[in-house]
């Protein structure tokens, strides 16, 4: 059955009453605008808690769920009162209203009322609520103890320390048990109140997203979660599980000769700072590192996409930390590997240079994937699986029924001509973009500027790019039946060329159709951009006045009927 996404990140939704960013509330108001119009599903980015970063691909745990989600309402959050709730909201100010999200005045906010529900619950606990409480540790026992004591080691050493840079007394999960037992010997009530707290949080973020799935599936829409192909190295999943990471290469993508904008993207590639899975060593275990997290994420999530699936077959990798970027950026290779001991950034465990290497590769990413299909049970997955995507992984995503990603304007025959979306597979997600990604609009203005820019100032830089943004609007055209006009001369990007373009994307013989958010509503601002940091990324806050969202959800709604979706 074809369905319809909208994605949307949580931290961009608003609403009145909110804090600062987007809440489980301000989500709720999406589920019932998608239920209104027919959108089948929203697709969120990862919800995992953060720590100090504002990327959610940075989370300190693989599990635990970020706070800065909560929904501060009296009937949300026990033991506040609105009065508490109304003097926060003061105090952010201007915050509010911004079109940036500040995460440090948020947190710092958000935090603060939490700390006076605890205290007050700790204080005075609610039979009831101590109850339910008690019933979400014992289920949750095989990851909240560590992560727990993880959240109050970071608390005694400072936030901004990674685990690898606290004192020698810290540093291996023995040593830190046995500080924390020892501090717990002199002040039994703070240390047992502070786990506790950090025990409570979690139970109140997962009991606002379980009860928003509950409400949207009862709205007829589903959820869709994000799996990262990794996890943060500092995080409790890599603290406490040693033998389950390599702790010395670090997973990202090989060198992109075409960025301009990050020359250490350009020499070297994309460094994420993800330890590489000891898959052996997990799989040792049967997988339960990875049936914890997909179990705790299916309870949210009826649907979810693994990020970077090509991951699971093999992933390039550095031996260095990305805080070590700066050192190899001006070195040669011979130069570099001065510094690492002969180590240089490579494939794991194979490239993908031979037919030999191509058939290992396969056979791990099918065993490694098969752990994930069976931990998911009914849920519904989807790949990311674009880049340099090797030939064998989209027959093998077929095969045991994960649908890939389908992005028009990427897409094309050895001729130049499109791929069109009537002869997409079934099985799979058609969009014109994800969140590293330009809006449409974006992309179409841009490659518009830049073509008449090398029309009017030629050079030979601009010449490559300019045909680059050649190519993609023709494909864009050629999917959408928009005329491809003489001279290269593209027109404004307007409403009749935005609607023929979704129109053509819900007309695909995909399965799923997703529009991002900035898509759907014609805004040109970016979610993220990849390989910078800082900035706007990760910070977007929605604007769109009500009108807005009702007139094009209604155009949505009959394109979605029309289309048979």
């Amino acid at each position: 059955m074809k369905t319809t996404g909208l994605l949307i990140p949580a931290f961009s939704t608003r609403r009145c009453g909110d804090l600062g960013i987007g809440d489980t509330l301000a989500v709720r108001d999406w589920i019932d605008w998608a239920a209104e119009h027919h959108v089948g599903f929203l697709q969120l980015l990862p919800i995992n808690e953060n720590g100090v970063e504002e990327s959610p691909y940075s989370g300190i745990s693989s599990i635990a769920l970020d706070p800065i989600y909560l929904s501060f309402e009296p009937v949300m959050v026990p033991n506040i009162s609105q009065s508490e709730i109304d003097a926060a909201r003061a105090s952010l100010g201007s915050r509010i209203t911004g079109q940036l999200i500040d995460y440090p005045a948020v947190r710092e906010v958000k935090n603060h009322l939490l700390e006076i529900s605890f205290a007050r619950f700790h204080g005075k606990p609610d039979p009831a609520l101590a109850g339910e409480l008690q019933a979400f540790r014992d289920r949750n026992s095989a990851w909240l103890p560590d992560y727990c004591l993880f959240k109050l080691l970071m608390e005694i050493h400072g936030p901004h320390l990674t685990w690898d840079e606290w004192p020698e007394d810290s540093r291996s999960p023995d040593d830190a048990r046995e500080l924390i037992a020892s501090m717990h010997k002199k002040h039994p009530a703070h240390i047992a109140s502070r786990l506790d707290y950090f025990a409570y949080a979690q139970w109140l973020c997962f009991h606002q997203w379980l009860d928003l799935r509950s409400y949207a599936n009862n709205r007829g829409v589903k959820l869709m979660g994000d799996l990262p192909i990794g996890v943060s190295f500092h995080s409790t999943d890599v603290f406490f599980n040693r033998s389950g990471f390599h702790t010395n290469w670090f997973g990202g993508t090989p060198p992109e000769g075409y960025s301009a904008e990050n020359p250490f993207c350009h020499e070297w590639g994309q460094n994420w700072g993800i330890p590489l899975y000891n898959w052996e060593a997990m799989a040792q275990t049967g997988f339960a590192w990875w049936r914890e997290r997909i179990t705790r994420l299916t309870e949210i999530f009826d649907m979810f996409r693994i990020d970077h699936i090509l991951g699971f077959y093999r992933i390039y990798a550095f031996p260095w930390h990305p805080k070590r970027n700066g050192d190899f950026l001006s070195l040669t290779h011979h130069e570099a590997e001065q510094l690492t001991q002969g180590k240089l950034p490579r494939w794991f465990n194979h490239p993908d240079d031979n037919s030999e290497h191509k058939v290992i590769n396969r056979a791990n990413g099918d065993f490694r994937l098969r752990a994930i299909l069976d931990a998911a049970g009914d849920a519904e997955i989807i790949a990311e699986d674009l880049g340099w995507v090797p030939d064998y992984i989209r027959p093998h995503l077929d095969e045991l029924g994960i649908a890939g990603y389908r992005i028009p304007h990427w897409d094309s025959y050895e001729n130049g001509s499109p791929v069109m979306g009537n002869v997409f597979p079934e099985n799979s997600l058609a969009a014109y973009s994800t969140h590293d990604h330009d809006s449409l609009c974006a992309t179409w203005e841009n490659c518009r500027r830049t073509i008449r820019l090398q029309q009017e100032q030629p050079t030979e830089q601009g010449n490559w790019q300019s045909e680059g943004c050649s190519h993609a609007l023709r494909l864009l055209a050629g999917f959408s039946g928009i005329p491809i006009p003489a001279n290269n001369s593209w027109p404004t990007y307007s409403d009749t060329i935005h609607w023929r373009l979704v129109k053509s994307l819900l007309e695909s013989n995909s399965r799923y159709a997703v529009l991002m958010v900035t898509d759907l509503f014609e805004i040109k601002d970016r979610i993220n951009t990849p390989g910078t940091n800082g900035g706007g990324n990760w910070r977007l806050r929605l604007k769109i006045p009500p009108h807005a969202m009702a007139e094009r959800g209604c155009i949505l709604s009959n394109l979605i009927c029309i289309t048979g979706r």
